[in-house]
């Protein structure tokens, strides 16, 4: 083997990773919602959580990168510790499909059907197809597949160079001596602790177990590694992958720590119980001495995987015990809300992660407003001061979203991801302002209370219509983003016309009282900044629904589709008699 030969190894080793990363990324953008879904269903229940570890690692082709995700959900406090191990688990096993693909390679026949299983007969096919998708579709949803096809296409021309490569091998001593240290007599059982050392040094600097699999795989095809040999490297390759979780749980809270630590508890105490069994029945056993190929690799692998999981899944809170002690609690309390960057490396799950964040936002936002519409009947300094630290939280979590969907916005995310991600940045700021009227609400209440100022019978009966009304609208607003309802968002805006109108007629009935007598002009200003907070609070609202309905129709003109909404809609003029019906003012005495 010459120095040639080992560029053409490092180029398709290069093919190969590239192909597998493309390929993943693209199969998690095409899963899409799917995927959220999945990852949506995360509960106690260990067998559950296992099937949608597997399930996710399968989808996008890597175990470490649901193992990260998993980090930045235990971190985002969207997961339990205990629901991560179980997934953290069924990924382990899901990550042996890559193992089974490679093991295509080995076919061997002379029928037709069976060289068609051959990668080296339908890889081409799929990457005319994936070409012809890629390039002259306009659909994102087909460029994807298309991608998929030729990641596939690059990952297994990869493959096939990597194993040309190395062809040369099985005529080298050294090379067939160097494996053969992993199995010899001489050494003891320091060969195969040697053999597990090598896969956990190769897989730990590629930070990829179906990437050191395939290499040997790769290596096989020179005849020169033994079952018995290939067996410890690929119990090190599972401690290995444990690398990029622990690397990527640097900056993590401790529970982000423990599950990365749980992960290599998982792997290193697994290849021990193994490696224990496999030391004791290799003499034993003629199957260890067999020549090795990409076949019974992969049938290692995932019995090694499956054998581990159905040990160490029962004890999983065992596992769970363990990380606690070596990584203590503390009192620190976090203040800032969590938006996980290592969830980028899937922009569908770190979308659903944020849409979820921008809800939380928006039910603080509301219940302050709520609490301070309150307050002007019943003030408290206590709500007062909630409401003030509930605005401030808002100012924090407009800043971090914000940031956040614009790291977003540089991965490449599907059609419907982007306009989600699109209609949560045009809404946080909306949220944002609600909360910041409701501290204006406040200071209103407040200053009503240190000047002592009180407004008569007949206004308060007509400022609780106008509140009764933004009550309304906020929670119509609210439950049309939460549910993602176009129908409830059609009722919005014949709701907010009607407030407008409110705000007009309250603002002339107090020039009408002020005439009379009957009203100061101290607690006018008061009078007149409530009115316009509210009204200001509406069109938010407004705003809040119109976004919905404009990324349903896939149209990003917020006040045209107000404007034709007037305009086209059946229900519109129903809505507004019903609704001014339901909010008449008092008459007037």
């Amino acid at each position: 083997m010459d120095i040639w030969n080992v560029l053409t190894l490092v180029g398709g080793l290069c093919l190969f990773m590239f192909g597998m990363n493309i390929m993943g990324q693209a199969l998690e953008r095409s899963a899409g919602n799917k995927l959220q879904t999945l990852l949506g269903k995360f509960t106690t229940n260990k067998m559950a959580g296992f099937a949608t570890g597997l399930a996710v690692t399968a989808v996008i082709q890597s175990s470490s990168a649901t193992t990260v995700m998993v980090v930045g959900f235990v971190n985002s406090s969207l997961m339990t510790l205990r629901q991560a191990i179980n997934v953290i688990m069924g990924a382990n096993v899901g990550t042996t499909v890559t193992a089974w693909i490679l093991s295509l390679g080995g076919i061997e026949g002379d029928a037709w059907y069976i060289k068609m299983l051959k990668p080296d007969s339908f890889t081409p096919v799929l990457a005319l197809i994936g070409l012809v998708l890629y390039m002259f579709c306009k659909s994102s949803r087909k460029k994807d597949i298309g991608t998929i096809l030729l990641g596939f296409a690059t990952l297994m021309f990869g493959m096939s160079t990597m194993s040309d490569a190395v062809s040369g091998l099985k005529d080298v001593p050294a090379f067939t001596n160097l494996f053969a240290v992993f199995t010899s007599d001489k050494f003891g059982f320091f060969g195969p602790i040697l053999g597990v050392l090598a896969g956990a040094i190769l897989t730990g600097i590629i930070q990829s177990s179906s990437a050191s699999v395939g290499i040997l795989q790769a290596l096989s095809s020179t005849g020169a590694i033994s079952t018995g040999a290939a067996f410890p490297i690929i119990m090190g390759q599972n401690i290995g992958t444990c690398v990029t979780a622990l690397l990527s749980s640097a900056g993590a809270n401790k529970n982000g720590k423990r599950a990365a630590l749980v992960h290599l508890f998982f792997n290193v105490i697994g290849t021990i119980v193994l490696l224990i069994i496999f030391l004791i029945i290799r003499s034993f056993i003629p199957f260890f001495t067999e020549t090795a190929n990409e076949f019974n690799i992969a049938v290692m692998h995932t019995i090694f995987n499956i054998v581990c999981t159905a040990v160490l899944l029962p004890a999983s809170s065992l596992l769970e015990k363990l990380s606690y002690k070596l990584i203590k609690d503390t009192d620190e309390k976090e203040t800032e809300p969590r938006l996980d960057e290592r969830l980028l490396a899937t922009p569908n799950v770190a979308l659903s992660v944020c849409h979820k964040a921008a809800t939380t936002m928006a039910e603080d936002a509301v219940g302050a407003f709520n609490l301070s519409l309150i307050s002007l009947d019943e003030y408290s300094s206590k709500d007062a001061q909630f409401i003030r630290d509930i605005e401030d939280k808002t100012d924090r979590y407009e800043d971090v979203i914000g940031t956040y969907l614009v790291k977003l916005s540089s991965h490449e995310i599907g059609d419907r991801a982007s306009d989600e991600a699109a209609k949560i940045l045009r809404l946080i700021g909306d949220f944002e302002r609600i909360s910041d009227h409701a501290v204006n609400v406040i200071e209103s209440a407040e200053e009503l209370k240190d000047k002592g100022l009180e407004f008569s019978p007949e206004a308060k009966a007509e400022l609780s219509v106008l509140c009764d009304s933004v009550r309304e609208i906020i929670e119509l607003a609210m439950s049309a983003y939460r549910e993602n309802n176009i129908e409830l968002a059609y009722k919005v805006e014949p709701l907010e016309q009607v407030i407008d109108e409110l705000k007009e007629a309250l603002r002339a009935r107090h020039i009408y009282r002020l005439q009379q007598g009957n009203c100061s002009i101290s607690a006018g200003f008061v009078w007149n900044d409530i009115l316009t907070n509210l009204e200001r609070t509406s069109d938010h609202c407004s705003n809040i629904a119109a976004c919905v309905i404009d990324i349903a129709q896939n149209d990003l003109n917020l006040h045209e589709a107000v404007r034709e909404m007037k305009k086209s809609y059946s229900g519109y003029q129903s809505l507004y008699n019903d609704f001014s019906k339901k909010y008449a003012l008092p008459v007037l005495q």
